[in-house]
C-alpha cells in the first residue's frame, strides 16, 4: 500500500466555510500531497490558494483524517493521511481550479456546507473546526477590547 502524507485547510470567512465539488461530484475540502520536504502548514496554505484562489492564514490545528482507496492507475491501494488546519480567508476571490478537476466551489454557510459535504469525517471536521474558529475570533476580540 502507498501511504501519502497530505495537508489541507478548513477555511472560514465569517459564518461560512470553503468547499469544492470535485470530478467525482463529491463536496470536499481543499487539500494536497506534501511534496519536496514542504511543511504541512505550507502545503495547506498553498493548496487552498492553488485549488480555490483564496489566500488564507492558519489560526489553529484542526486534526487528522485518513482514508483508503484503490488507485486504478497505480493498480494498488493508497492511504491518504491528511493533517488539517483551521484557516481564515484573508483575501482573493474564489476562483475554482477547473484544470485540477474541480467543478465548482464557494463559501457556504457552515450548516449548509455540512449538509453538502460528501464524507462524514469531513462533516465532523468542519463542525469541530468551526467551534475552534469561533473560539479564536472570541479570543482576538477579547484581546482588542481588553
Amino acid at each position: 500500500m502507498i501511504v501519502r502524507n497530505c495537508a489541507g485547510g478548513v477555511v472560514f470567512k465569517g459564518d461560512k466555510v470553503l468547499i469544492l465539488k470535485n470530478e467525482k461530484n463529491e463536496w470536499v475540502l481543499p487539500k494536497g500531497k506534501i511534496r519536496n520536504g514542504s511543511l504541512p502548514t505550507e502545503t495547506a496554505i498553498n493548496r487552498v490558494k492553488y485549488e480555490t484562489g483564496v489566500d488564507a492564514a492558519i489560526v489553529s490545528t484542526a486534526g487528522e483524517t485518513s482514508y483508503e482507496f484503490f488507485s486504478l492507475s497505480r493498480k494498488q491501494a493508497v492511504c491518504n493521511i491528511i493533517i488539517w488546519y483551521v484557516m481564515e480567508a484573508i483575501g482573493g476571490a474564489v476562483d475554482v481550479n477547473e484544470e485540477e478537476g474541480f467543478q465548482e466551489g464557494d463559501f457556504y454557510p457552515v450548516e449548509q456546507a455540512i449538509e453538502m459535504i460528501t464524507h462524514s469525517q469531513d462533516k465532523s471536521l468542519v463542525s469541530l473546526s468551526y467551534n475552534k474558529y469561533l473560539d479564536y475570533k472570541k479570543y482576538v476580540s477579547d484581546q482588542i477590547y481588553a
